[in-house]
């Protein structure tokens, strides 16, 4: 074999140990200097479908209290308190659009409100997207009730820190019942059972 074609032959090889020891050296290196800690457990679901994350433990229960008379905000920017609400059923609910239950929540809420908005008014209150924000999310849900905008008022007093929420009130301002996410065949039920 000619010197030549030895030594093309060690430069490919010596070439190709270089690309490997990069490349395992590499993934070696940015596993030893990523700090993010390891996943603390392997979580099955007990049926195939979505976790939906229990928030009855984390926000305040408020069944049972008045709603709050504060300001909010409508989609014009023109201030709406939950006052002018009273006299009717109603259905509050707390969303936003980044939030991963509250959209696949919000089409349920625009068809049972389709069926029964002459008896019972729906609000949709929005703790953290700007009117523009709000409303384009709603209306590609079909979304056609109220939206008002807190600026995280009545949010804190009603002690809600996971969303969505969603609360029943009588006539009078009385919150008759707080839950988390639903679906629309609950949220009829629950509105059948309460109105």
């Amino acid at each position: 074999m000619a010197a030549h074609t030895r030594h093309l032959i060690q430069a490919a090889v010596a070439g190709v140990l270089v690309a490997v020891v990069t490349v395992f050296g590499g993934l070696w290196l940015a596993r030893a200097l990523d700090d993010t800690p390891p996943p603390d457990g392997e979580f099955v679901l007990e049926q195939p479908g979505v976790f939906q994350q229990p928030f009855d433990e984390i926000n305040d229960d408020s069944t049972g209290d008045r709603l709050p008379d504060v300001a909010l905000l409508d989609r014009n920017g023109e201030s709406v308190s939950f006052t002018d609400y009273l006299g009717q059923p109603l259905v509050v609910n707390f969303w936003f659009s980044n939030c991963p239950p509250c959209r696949r929540e919000l089409a349920d809420f625009a068809e049972v409100h389709a069926e029964v908005g002459d008896t019972v008014q729906f609000v949709g209150v929005d703790p953290f997207d700007t009117a523009e924000s709000m409303v384009r999310f709603a209306d590609e849900r079909g979304v056609g009730y109220d939206l008002l905008l807190d600026d995280g008022t009545v949010s804190n007093e009603l002690g809600i820190v996971g969303y969505p929420v969603t609360l029943f009130v009588d006539p009078d301002g009385r919150i008759l019942r707080q839950t988390g996410e639903v679906d629309a065949e609950t949220l009829r039920s629950l509105i059948e059972a309460l109105f």
